[in-house]
This record gives structure tokens, C-alpha cells and sequence, in this order.
């Protein structure tokens, strides 16, 4: 029998394509996973996806009890259990510090009683903030913000002191956080979490931060979910994608099988000695929100056109893409799925699944805290 590792929150959507690869990899598989209402419906059952060869142990994070069960006997723990929203993070913020910060409290103390040869926690892109960009005269801006009032007049994108643009750019691993949002902030926690108690009990420890995951298997009547999975939810009942401010903001997309490749790599890779074992996984092309709902619509075969809002939610940035050159050189990563050959099958596997639209209801949510405007 080949050696164990633990995909914590491995039934949801990364988790089972991770899960899966580990399997390929001659590896044994254990997931713990509460089996969350929001993300796998009321029932907690077992997804039908996740592989028969999986051991499921249904339990949170959160659990001590639970979580020391979990971690014994694994070499490699993969921590993904989150929850995962930024517009929802800022009301539920109880909710998601326990489960996100506390949870990985949790799970390190459990580490220390069974350690284990090496831990990937799963970060996010979000941590960034708003991505790089270069002022005028060529220098990096680490620190670009929008005023509210620019963003009521509709002046989407973020300018320099003078009010001169800015030139977004790829975003590096260098760029200091500025944390958004409250999920932004429970990532960055997670992440650093690891990291400093990794580094004092000699675990070896890889922050892997993830940009927009899209593919096969995504919740799509999770209204927080990735914006794919939304935008798909909305098409599959007839309705237009939502999407806000004038849709060029740009983002990162990159497919859950490279997600998942990457974070395979991440578990025997030589670590740096010089600085924090910190990966941006994305696919390094920047795409605009409205071309990827037009697309989308498209493999779709919905003539659909996405109703752009014009609002703005709390807690989103303009552009952020990724540089993926750190991990090229130290994971051996590189992104192999095409984005049009990523959206075909994942309109093939949309086409059998039933999609309940609840972008309404999140949307009244955030109006009436006042987060949208």
C-alpha cells in the first residue's frame, strides 16, 4: 500500500480532482469534510464524484477529536477546508473566521501530536488585494486603491496620487497583502498560520495560492462560489450573467486539473531555503469578466447577453493576474489546459447538471448590509 495523505474539505471541488491525482500517484486518500449544506446540498451525502477508492471521513475542522483521527497516519496533508465567499465573509464573519482560522488552529495542533513530512495550505489570490500595476513613469504601485466616490461616478480603474492611470501587470508573489475582505484576511491567516508553525516544528510547508479555479465539479447553487459556476447557474435557467462595474476588470482563470497538478508538484519539490515556499497557480493570461460570460454563453449555446450592472460590491478589485514564474522555476509547474479547451468540457459536464440560480437572493443579501451600491 502506497503512503497516506489527507485532503482536508477534499469532497468539494478541488479536493476531488486533487484526490484523484493523488490516486494516479499510487497514493492512499483520506478526506475530512463536514459535507457542507451550501456546497453539497441538504442531504450530506457522499458526492457521487468523489473516487470509490477515497476514505471519507465526515467531520469539521473545527473538531479536535475529528481532526487528530484524520491527520494519523498521513504523510502529506493538504489543507483545503475553507469557506469560500468574499462577498458573503463580510457578514458571516463568525463564520468564516472559525472555520478558516480556527479550523487551521486545529488542524496544526493536530500536526504536532502525528507529524506528518509535509503540509500544502491552500491560499488564495485574494490576499493581493488590487494585482501590480506600473504608474507613468515605469514604477511598480504595490498599494493602488479606488475611492468610493470615484467608483459612484463610475471611474472604475485605480489611478496614481496625481489621478494619472496605472498600468496593471502581473502580479508577483513579492507583492505585499492588502486584505479586502474578511475571507481575504481568514486566507491570509491560514496561509501565514502555516507557515510560521511549520517552520518552528520543522514541517516543511507550502502556501500555494490559488486564482480564479474553474472546472467540472463547482457548486452551482453556491451563489459564492467561483464566477464561472455563477455565471453558468444564471445561463442554464435563461437568465443573463450579472456582472459588475463595466465588466473589464481582469481576472485569472486556470483549470482545476492544473490546480491540482500544481499542487501534486508542491508535495516533493525542493523548498527554498531563503524565503517562504509562497506559489501564485494560475494560468497567467488575464481575461475580462465580460468576455469570459460572453464566452461562456457561447460554448453554452445560450444567445444570452450578460447585463452589465454598473454597481460595485465591497471588497472587489479592479485587475489581478498572475505571475507564475516562481513556480515554473521551483514546482516545475506549467499550465497545460487551454482556456477554450477547459470551457468546452466544462460546458459538456454543465449540460447533465441541475443548476439552481440563487445570484438574486446573495445579491439581496449584500444590498441590504449595504455592501453593494
Amino acid at each position: 500500500m502506497g503512503p497516506l495523505a489527507l485532503i482536508t474539505g477534499g469532497a468539494g471541488f478541488i479536493g476531488s480532482h486533487l484526490a484523484d491525482a493523488l490516486l494516479r500517484e499510487g497514493y492512499r486518500v483520506r478526506v475530512l469534510d463536514r459535507l457542507q449544506a451550501q456546497v453539497h446540498g441538504p442531504r450530506a451525502q457522499r458526492p457521487t464524484y468523489l473516487a470509490d477508492d477515497v476514505e471519507l471521513m465526515q467531520g469539521d475542522v473545527c473538531d479536535p477529536l475529528a481532526v487528530r483521527r484524520a491527520v494519523q497516519g498521513a504523510e502529506v496533508v493538504y489543507h483545503l477546508a475553507a469557506r469560500v465567499g468574499v462577498g458573503q465573509s463580510m457578514y458571516q464573519v463568525a463564520d468564516y473566521t472559525v472555520v478558516n482560522d480556527a479550523g487551521t488552529a486545529v488542524l496544526l495542533e493536530a500536526m504536532l501530536q502525528h507529524p506528518v513530512r509535509r503540509l500544502i495550505v491552500a491560499s488564495s489570490m485574494s490576499i493581493y488585494g488590487e494585482g501590480r500595476y506600473r504608474d507613468a513613469s515605469g514604477g511598480f504601485v504595490d498599494d493602488a486603491a479606488r475611492a468610493v466616490d470615484n467608483m459612484k461616478d463610475g471611474r472604475w480603474e485605480p489611478t496614481d496620487t496625481g489621478g494619472q492611470a496605472l498600468t496593471a501587470v502581473p502580479t508577483p508573489e513579492s507583492k505585499p497583502a492588502r486584505l479586502a475582505s474578511v475571507y481575504a484576511l481568514n486566507k491570509h491567516c491560514q496561509e501565514q498560520l502555516c507557515l510560521v508553525v511549520g517552520r518552528a516544528y520543522g514541517i516543511a510547508t507550502v502556501a500555494l495560492r490559488f486564482f480564479n479555479v474553474y472546472g467540472p465539479r463547482q457548486a452551482l447553487s453556491n451563489p459564492y462560489t467561483g464566477v464561472l459556476a455563477i455565471f453558468a447557474s444564471r445561463l442554464l435557467n435563461g437568465r443573463p450573467p450579472i456582472v459588475y462595474e463595466d465588466g473589464q476588470q481582469r481576472r485569472d482563470f486556470v483549470s482545476v486539473y492544473d490546480v491540482a497538478r500544481a499542487c501534486v508538484l508542491a508535495m516533493d519539490a525542493p523548498l527554498p531555503s531563503d524565503a517562504p515556499a509562497v506559489f501564485n497557480i494560475g494560468s497567467g493570461q488575464p481575461r475580462t469578466v465580460v468576455e469570459v460570460a460572453e464566452r461562456l454563453a457561447a460554448v453554452l449555446q445560450r444567445r444570452i447577453e450578460p447585463r452589465v450592472s454598473g454597481e460595485y460590491r465591497q471588497g472587489d478589485i479592479r485587475h489581478c493576474f498572475a505571475d507564475i514564474e516562481r513556480a515554473r522555476r521551483v514546482l516545475g509547474y506549467e499550465p497545460r489546459v487551454a482556456f477554450e479547451d477547459g470551457l468546452a468540457e466544462l460546458a459538456t459536464w454543465l449540460s447533465r447538471q441541475p443548476a439552481e440560480d440563487q445570484v438574486d437572493r446573495a445579491r439581496a443579501e449584500l444590498s441590504t448590509r449595504g455592501l453593494t451600491a
